[in-house]
């Protein structure tokens, strides 16, 4: 069968790996390390997907921008003692691995920094199956298009032939911004019905409905 879409773009942090939960947990307990008031969980929800000095610029936007990389150590030091065991969603590694075996271009657009996604990479052992991939301190963050415009030239990739997935209404907004198709993971950072707004070809409520999804109509 013919396929739809020749590049799969993917968010990472709660599209491909579970990890929404412990960046919430990580944003909280750093804003408490510093006296700072502590977001509620739908507002550290909420700006993941976002590089970090964006996040904390929208979490905190009276704060001094001089006051922001406190923060920004302190989330690093909560996440960076546990990532290696924040677990992919079941079923990920084996949906990556097809895809790739089917012959699609695979690539990431995360708000991570480098060294983040490198990390993740890294512990998860899926860097091979990817050709290319974008994070927040390389280009603008979400929902900027430039990730996914940049991707498009790097793989000669025409937007029509592409798909984002992602589960924030930034990937969904970037997506929309750069022209091409979102596919809306609703088990993730943000309330599915906040995704629907946005236009995807589907919401997926889980992440097996997701990969059924790609396998069947990507």
């Amino acid at each position: 069968m013919s396929k739809r879409y020749d590049l799969l773009i993917f968010d990472w942090d709660g599209t491909l790996m579970d990890s929404a939960g412990v960046i919430v947990a990580c944003i909280q307990q750093a804003s408490a390390d510093l006296g700072w008031p502590v977001p509620s969980r739908a507002a550290a929800s909420h700006i993941i997907g976002l590089g970090l000095k964006e996040a904390v610029a929208t979490l905190f936007p009276d704060l001094p921008e001089a006051e922001h990389p406190k923060l920004v150590e302190r989330y690093r030091y909560h996440y960076l003692g546990q990532d290696h065991e924040i677990p992919l969603f079941e079923g990920a590694r084996e949906l990556i691995e097809d895809l790739h075996a089917r012959g699609y271009l695979l690539a990431v657009a995360t708000g991570k920094a480098r060294r983040g996604l490198d990390r993740a990479f890294g512990h998860s052992g899926l860097e091979k199956y990817f050709h290319a991939s974008r994070t927040a301190d390389e280009t603008f963050s979400k929902p900027h298009p430039a990730m996914i415009e940049e991707l498009l030239a790097e793989l000669q990739v025409a937007p029509e032939r592409a798909l984002m997935i992602g589960d924030t209404s930034h990937d969904l907004e970037m997506a929309r911004n750069a022209g091409i198709d979102s596919l809306a993971a609703g088990y993730g950072a943000h309330p599915a019905e906040h995704l629907a707004d946005y236009g995807p070809v589907a919401l997926c409520q889980n992440f097996a409905e997701l990969a059924g999804w790609l396998r069947a109509n990507a």
